[in-house]
């Protein structure tokens, strides 16, 4: 995916979301759900104009780092060298904040459903994508594995990607096998990608120190 379109497509979906803000304003109640606790009872509120406000001003701020990010980073050199799968996360990343913003509109417009059963296949396929990311990823300061001792050096950088590139993906499928087991969802979306992050600090420690770099 080249650097023009991946970005027109990310400002369609902030448009698209900040559209469906817009519209479902005048039919949203004056305090929107918009936390839900494990049995799915909603334990937070927000007034509706920052509700329907946050996610697509979120997009926008997220679609403006992510496209200058890569000019300000020392290593920006780098991150050329895995910018399409830089570009397809950008757009992955808004395309769930779009989704998310549609979950939380049609939660409030009386549509019954399980919210976590709702986000599991979306953070599932965000998860998978990390990483598919993690095995292309060059050492740089803003996107991968990084911890003092990965952005100290290339080959712990690169060993660490490559152990916790799979399991990332491996955190995917499980993310999404929690639409299907409501009781456990919020374990199984949080606890293995949680564990990958733990396994992936403590790796690149031993590495580093392995290498004695």
């Amino acid at each position: 995916m080249n650097l023009r379109r991946s970005y027109l497509v990310g400002i369609v979906l902030v448009a698209l979301s900040a559209v469906l803000s817009a519209l479902a304003y005048p039919e949203m109640p004056a305090e929107m759900a918009t936390r839900w606790g494990a049995s799915g009872e909603v334990n937070g509120q927000t007034p509706k104009l920052v509700a329907l406000s946050l996610l697509p001003g979120l997009s926008a701020l997220l679609l403006g780092a992510f496209a200058v990010l890569p000019r300000i980073d020392p290593l920006g050199e780098n991150v050329a060298q895995f910018r399409e799968q830089y570009d397809t996360f950008v757009v992955l990343m808004l395309a769930f904040l779009a989704y998310l913003n549609l979950v939380v509109v049609a939660a409030n417009a009386g549509y019954e459903f399980e919210i976590a059963q709702a986000l599991a296949p979306a953070i599932g396929t965000l998860y998978y994508y990390v990483g598919v990311l993690s095995a292309h990823a060059e050492r740089n300061w803003f996107v991968g594995i990084r911890t003092p001792w990965t952005i100290s050096s290339d080959e712990v950088w690169e060993r660490t990607h490559e152990r916790v590139a799979p399991l990332f993906k491996l955190a995917g499928v499980v993310a999404v096998f929690a639409a299907l087991v409501p009781a456990y969802a919020e374990l199984l979306l949080a606890a293995p990608v949680a564990g990958v992050a733990l396994y992936a600090t403590v790796y690149s420690f031993f590495e580093y120190r392995r290498v004695g770099a």
